[in-house]
């Protein structure tokens, strides 16, 4: 076997071994308490500052600046502006909606379909599909101060991951 064969098939194996792991990220986070609120939490102003690491690039950061409000209906709306690494700021929005005990349903402006999400304790585990093919899952932990919450999110193409983001987010209001 070549040497240039032998590296990538020791990066297809640990691709592999990535991609088995079904677990969520961040899971040492979880906690019975605070239970995640997801209105609560995203209503008003929050600002994330984030650490983006796509596989093969520099990492890079993220800020996310949000405001949101819930409609007489019910559904969360929140409206984003991301600025990632060098690139323009972009605008983002998500509609969530609860659809009952602990589970939401909803869209993301810049997602390929529908955003499904479950709380447990105090984690709202978000996932979807992205653009190209790609899926993104996301791990929210709110903190026991009520008022930060860590996003652990994975974004993967063909079960193997490609993305990771690490994200703070506070609650400013």
């Amino acid at each position: 076997m070549s040497r240039s064969a032998s590296a990538k098939a020791a990066l297809l194996g640990a691709a592999l071994l990535t991609a088995c792991s079904a677990k969520p990220i961040g899971g040492e986070l979880a906690a019975p308490q605070p239970v995640f609120d997801a209105k609560t939490f995203f209503a008003g102003h929050t600002e994330g500052r984030a650490t983006l690491k796509i596989i093969f690039k520099a990492a890079q950061p993220v800020h996310v600046d949000g405001k949101g409000w819930v409609e007489p209906d019910g559904t969360l709306i929140l409206d984003q502006v991301v600025k990632r690494g060098d690139h323009a700021p972009e605008r983002r929005r998500w509609r969530f909606r609860e659809m009952g005990p602990n589970r939401y349903a909803g869209s993301l402006s810049d997602a390929a379909g529908p955003v499904v999400g479950d709380v447990r304790g105090n984690r709202l585990h978000l996932a979807y599909p992205m653009k190209g093919g790609y899926k993104a899952e996301q791990w929210i932990y709110l903190q026991p101060d009520g008022r930060t919450a860590l996003n652990r999110m994975a974004i993967t193409k063909f079960g193997i991951e490609v993305g990771r983001l690490e994200e703070t987010i506070r609650k400013l209001d």
